[in-house]
């Protein structure tokens, strides 16, 4: 493929005496031609990354980070649920105090078959909440249920969402957040082709302070966005 695709970071892996990373971990679903080449390359064969691109999740300090993933949008969640525990900071060696009290993931996809990395959740300490479309595993239904269950369950004073997945979900995400007045941000999905802001292939609508709306490019001023912000069609 000519152009370059975007992935979220899924982890850094550093030994425990060194702040350099050892390497570095995307997790992908195959479906098209860049991911279907990337899963028949092998050991030794090199590729050109360039970033990070834009921004990432804010550092809050809350009692309760609640992590909202549905299909493939778990990816950057095990780095950053690791550094609101104070268990890693993206590769460098653990923070001496932790942003939240708990994190907790509310995984959904369709079928049992799509989820992945659950185990890697879990050794990392954060309470794991699984649903499926099929109720194959976990609870029977959407994510957003399960999110409610959560919301409802927690006495956490203060709490704060991010999201990531396919944009309904989000959405949806995003009004049960604000109807529960709790902090959402989401990580959105757009297509680029360049990366840097220059080609706006990749802009999303984002309220302005007077009432208007604007476009913002997701390669720079996003991907991560306060859901409240965001002009959903």
């Amino acid at each position: 493929p000519l152009l370059g695709r975007a992935f979220a970071l899924y982890d850094v892996v550093s030994h425990d005496d060194s702040t350099a990373a050892d390497c570095v971990e995307f997790v992908y679903l195959v479906g098209g031609k860049m991911t279907s080449a990337m899963s028949r390359m092998q050991p030794g064969q090199q590729l050109d990354i360039w970033g990070p691109l834009g921004n990432g999740f804010p550092e809050l300090n809350v009692q309760q980070l609640i992590l909202v993933a549905g299909g493939i949008g778990q990816t950057p969640f095990l780095a950053t649920g690791k550094s609101y525990l104070g268990k890693q900071a993206y590769g460098s060696s653990a923070s001496e105090t932790s942003r939240a009290n708990r994190v907790t993931l509310c995984y959904g996809a369709r079928t049992a078959d799509y989820l992945a990395g659950v185990d890697d959740f879990r050794w990392a300490g954060m309470d794991v909440r699984i649903s499926t479309d099929d109720g194959s595993h976990g609870h029977h239904g959407l994510v957003t249920e399960t999110l409610r269950h959560v919301l409802s369950e927690s006495s956490a004073d203060s709490r704060a969402i991010f999201c990531c997945g396919p944009e309904p979900m989000m959405h949806a995400v995003a009004n049960v957040a604000e109807a529960e007045n709790v902090r959402c941000f989401v990580s959105l999905e757009a297509p680029m082709a360049c990366g840097i802001g220059i080609c706006f292939t990749c802009v999303t609508k984002v309220k302005m302070p007077d009432g208007t709306w604007d476009f913002k490019r997701t390669c720079v001023e996003g991907p991560i966005f306060d859901a409240e912000k965001l002009e959903w069609d």
